[in-house]
Protein backbone atom coordinates (compact mmCIF):
# COMPACT_ATOMS: atom_id res chain seq x y z
CA UNK A 1 0.00 0.00 0.00
CA UNK A 2 1.37 3.38 -1.05
CA UNK A 3 -0.02 6.67 0.20
CA UNK A 4 1.34 10.06 -0.93
CA UNK A 5 0.12 13.09 1.00
CA UNK A 6 0.69 16.78 0.30
CA UNK A 7 -0.68 19.76 2.26
CA UNK A 8 -3.23 20.26 -0.54
CA UNK A 9 -4.52 16.72 -1.02
CA UNK A 10 -4.09 12.98 -0.84
CA UNK A 11 -2.13 12.70 -4.08
CA UNK A 12 -2.23 8.91 -4.34
CA UNK A 13 -3.47 5.91 -2.36
CA UNK A 14 -3.43 2.36 -3.65
CA UNK A 15 -1.70 -0.96 -3.97
CA UNK A 16 1.53 -0.87 -5.97
CA UNK A 17 4.21 -3.37 -6.97
CA UNK A 18 7.24 -1.13 -6.72
CA UNK A 19 8.29 2.45 -5.94
CA UNK A 20 11.47 4.14 -7.12
CA UNK A 21 12.48 7.59 -5.88
CA UNK A 22 15.44 9.90 -5.42
CA UNK A 23 17.06 10.26 -2.00
CA UNK A 24 20.06 12.25 -0.84
CA UNK A 25 22.11 9.04 -1.26
CA UNK A 26 20.81 8.19 -4.75
CA UNK A 27 17.95 6.25 -6.29
CA UNK A 28 16.04 3.90 -3.99
CA UNK A 29 13.69 1.11 -5.01
CA UNK A 30 11.05 -0.25 -2.63
CA UNK A 31 9.34 -3.63 -2.99
CA UNK A 32 6.84 -5.38 -0.72
CA UNK A 33 8.50 -6.56 2.49
CA UNK A 34 11.25 -3.91 2.34
CA UNK A 35 13.08 -3.21 5.58
CA UNK A 36 11.46 -0.48 7.67
CA UNK A 37 13.01 2.95 7.24
CA UNK A 38 12.45 6.69 7.26
CA UNK A 39 14.10 8.34 4.28
CA UNK A 40 14.54 11.95 3.16
CA UNK A 41 13.48 12.38 -0.48
CA UNK A 42 15.12 14.73 -2.95
CA UNK A 43 13.47 16.95 -5.53
CA UNK A 44 12.95 14.83 -8.61
CA UNK A 45 10.89 12.01 -9.96
CA UNK A 46 8.97 9.25 -8.24
CA UNK A 47 8.10 6.16 -10.25
CA UNK A 48 5.24 3.87 -9.29
CA UNK A 49 4.66 0.43 -10.79
CA UNK A 50 1.03 -0.63 -10.63
CA UNK A 51 -0.59 -3.52 -12.54
CA UNK A 52 2.67 -4.02 -14.46
CA UNK A 53 2.71 -0.40 -15.72
CA UNK A 54 5.10 2.36 -14.62
CA UNK A 55 3.86 5.89 -14.04
CA UNK A 56 6.08 8.74 -12.98
CA UNK A 57 5.37 11.97 -11.13
CA UNK A 58 7.23 15.07 -10.02
CA UNK A 59 7.95 15.27 -6.29
CA UNK A 60 9.35 18.30 -4.52
CA UNK A 61 11.20 16.23 -1.94
CA UNK A 62 9.85 15.21 1.43
CA UNK A 63 9.97 12.17 3.66
CA UNK A 64 9.10 8.52 3.14
CA UNK A 65 8.21 6.09 5.90
CA UNK A 66 8.61 2.46 4.85
CA UNK A 67 6.87 -0.25 6.84
CA UNK A 68 6.59 -3.95 6.07
CA UNK A 69 3.50 -3.63 3.85
CA UNK A 70 2.94 0.13 3.67
CA UNK A 71 4.77 3.21 2.42
CA UNK A 72 3.75 6.74 3.42
CA UNK A 73 5.22 9.71 1.57
CA UNK A 74 4.84 13.27 2.79
CA UNK A 75 5.76 15.99 0.29
CA UNK A 76 5.08 19.69 -0.20
CA UNK A 77 4.11 19.06 -3.85
CA UNK A 78 3.55 16.09 -6.13
CA UNK A 79 2.24 16.28 -9.73
CA UNK A 80 1.43 13.80 -12.47
CA UNK A 81 2.87 14.72 -15.91
CA UNK A 82 -0.54 15.85 -17.19
CA UNK A 83 -0.79 18.31 -14.28
CA UNK A 84 2.52 20.02 -15.10
CA UNK A 85 2.43 23.27 -17.07
CA UNK A 86 5.52 22.95 -19.30
CA UNK A 87 5.52 26.65 -20.26
CA UNK A 88 5.45 27.70 -16.62
CA UNK A 89 8.18 25.19 -15.71
CA UNK A 90 10.39 26.47 -18.55
CA UNK A 91 9.86 30.07 -17.41
CA UNK A 92 10.82 29.03 -13.86
CA UNK A 93 13.95 27.32 -15.19
CA UNK A 94 15.04 30.44 -17.08
CA UNK A 95 14.27 32.70 -14.12
CA UNK A 96 16.27 30.48 -11.75
CA UNK A 97 19.26 30.43 -14.12
CA UNK A 98 19.19 34.21 -14.35
CA UNK A 99 18.93 34.56 -10.58
CA UNK A 100 21.82 32.14 -10.04
CA UNK A 101 23.95 34.26 -12.33
CA UNK A 102 23.07 37.42 -10.39
CA UNK A 103 22.99 36.01 -6.84
CA UNK A 104 24.54 38.30 -4.24
CA UNK A 105 25.39 35.67 -1.68
CA UNK A 106 25.59 31.93 -1.09
CA UNK A 107 22.10 31.76 0.44
CA UNK A 108 20.50 33.34 -2.67
CA UNK A 109 22.59 31.08 -4.90
CA UNK A 110 21.50 27.92 -3.06
CA UNK A 111 17.83 29.00 -3.00
CA UNK A 112 17.90 29.50 -6.76
CA UNK A 113 19.65 26.16 -7.32
CA UNK A 114 16.74 24.49 -5.55
CA UNK A 115 14.25 26.41 -7.73
CA UNK A 116 16.21 25.32 -10.81
CA UNK A 117 16.17 21.67 -9.67
CA UNK A 118 12.37 21.79 -9.21
CA UNK A 119 11.81 23.33 -12.65
CA UNK A 120 14.13 20.84 -14.36
CA UNK A 121 12.52 17.88 -12.57
CA UNK A 122 9.06 19.05 -13.65
CA UNK A 123 10.25 19.34 -17.25
CA UNK A 124 11.84 15.89 -17.12
CA UNK A 125 8.63 14.31 -15.84
CA UNK A 126 6.48 16.21 -18.34
CA UNK A 127 8.75 15.28 -21.26
CA UNK A 128 8.77 11.60 -20.29
CA UNK A 129 4.97 11.44 -20.24
CA UNK A 130 3.63 8.46 -22.13
CA UNK A 131 0.37 8.89 -24.03
CA UNK A 132 -2.76 7.16 -22.70
CA UNK A 133 -1.48 6.41 -19.19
Amino acid sequence: MLEIITPEKHFFKGEVEQITCQTEAGELGILKGHQTAVVSLSVGEIKVKRNGEWKNAFISGGFMEVRKDEVMIFSQCCEWPEEIDAVRAEESRKRALDRIEHAHNLKEHRHNEISLARAMARLKVKNSQKPNM
